[in-house]
């Protein structure tokens, strides 16, 4: 069976309001998953504490610590 490329797990409790402003702001973005909308506003707390830097990711790319592609800061992908 192939290793997860994201072993660790983190459970959390929302309120009702947290889990409906999850879900809207989710689907504004066009968010693939909760799971990515999370992620995507974990990193984007993160960045702007200064702890991570790096904007403008495809749904795809949606993690805390970066990305694979490269990027040209306007939000789409540059080889």
């Amino acid at each position: 069976m192939a290793e997860l490329e994201r072993p660790e797990r983190l459970q959390i409790m929302l309120s009702a309001e947290e889990l409906t402003a999850l879900e809207n702001w989710r689907f504004e973005q066009r968010m693939p998953s909760r799971a990515a909308a999370v992620r995507e506003l974990l990193r984007r707390g993160l960045a702007a504490e200064g702890m991570l830097r790096g904007q403008g990711l495809k749904s795809q790319d949606f993690g805390v610590l970066g990305s694979r592609a490269k990027h040209d800061g306007n939000g789409s992908a540059s080889d």
